[in-house]
């Protein structure tokens, strides 16, 4: 089409041919197979003179809209090669989201103003394919082997409860959980608990009165003394920290789970999706290297 334009332009085969740098020959040959494939003369030639046919005028038209649509799509790859911009689709689980994903996000929002940051928050195996997500943050095994991981750090899956409720109660092993109140948000009903002894993994039944489908009000039912509770270590980190709470039966935990930021596998990413992944990768590294180091402590 680049070649037809030219002729149609130019006037003349050779002048085509000077102006693309290239051989007559080759543009000779060039518009041969193109008239070939559409089956239609585009010019009428003579040896002195080049005209296009009626056909040639209307392809010439089509031919200038789609190239300039090409250049102006090469062009804003290029733009973005440059600046992130456009539409970027993130995921999190709820919690991790709020209390550290949402904060990078809009950290990024700010020092990107083009990138339009949609943040999806949810509980559940969101499959990034199928949904049209550019990037999401995973706790756990990833299982997907079409999804590129970048480990940002790990969590502890742990056993608190508040000093107050630990003082006549301070359990030495995960049995002693049986006849105590543990305080469920999985909605199960009955849940069992896991850990780990001497490289075997087990796990406990327990039972309590609360009952929640949220992790934030069953961390607030151990803060007030209710019973035992089981989280991740980002969940409860502040309130470790602050001694409202303390960790138990630390020797039975079950081993850490991986936190990663994860993306489609695709070459080469598009800016927006480059510039947010070393962002968060960044800020999550930050973030959980010093809530791990407080949670081992």
């Amino acid at each position: 089409m680049t070649t037809f334009v030219c002729i149609a332009d130019r006037g003349s085969l050779s002048a085509a041919a000077d102006a693309m740098g290239a051989s007559l020959p080759t543009v000779v040959r060039v518009l041969a197979a193109l008239e070939a494939d559409l089956g239609v003369r585009l010019f009428n030639r003579t040896t002195r003179h080049i005209a296009l046919t009626t056909e040639g005028q209307g392809y010439l038209e089509s031919c200038r809209n789609l190239l300039a649509a090409v250049e102006e799509a090469e062009q804003a790859l290029r733009n973005e090669a440059g600046e992130p911009a456009g539409r970027l689709t993130i995921t999190a689980p709820v919690l991790f989201g709020q209390m550290h994903v949402a904060p990078a996000v809009i950290d990024f929002v700010r020092r990107h103003d083009k990138v339009r940051c949609g943040l999806i928050l949810a509980d559940r195996m969101i499959n990034l394919h199928e949904e049209r997500v550019d990037v999401g943050v995973r706790i756990g095994p990833l299982e997907d082997s079409t999804l590129i991981a970048h480990q940002v750090g790990k969590v502890r899956r742990m056993v608190v409860a508040s000093p107050d409720y630990l003082a006549d109660r301070l359990p030495t092993h995960p049995r002693h959980l049986l006849d105590a109140n543990c305080i469920d948000f999985s909605g199960a009903g009955h849940p069992w608990w896991s850990f780990e002894e001497n490289g075997r993994g087990f796990a406990v039944p327990v039972t309590g009165n609360l009952e929640f489908n949220q992790v934030a009000p069953a961390i607030d039912a151990c803060v007030a003394g209710i019973g035992f509770g089981m989280f991740l270590s980002y969940q409860v980190a502040n309130h470790v920290t602050e001694g409202r709470l303390r960790i138990v039966l630390a020797e039975f935990e079950p081993p850490p789970r991986p936190v990663s930021v994860i993306h489609p596998h695709a070459r080469p990413l598009p800016a927006r999706t480059r510039a947010f992944v070393d962002w968060i990768t960044a800020a999550l590294r930050a973030k959980l290297g010093a809530a791990w180091d407080y949670a081992s402590a």
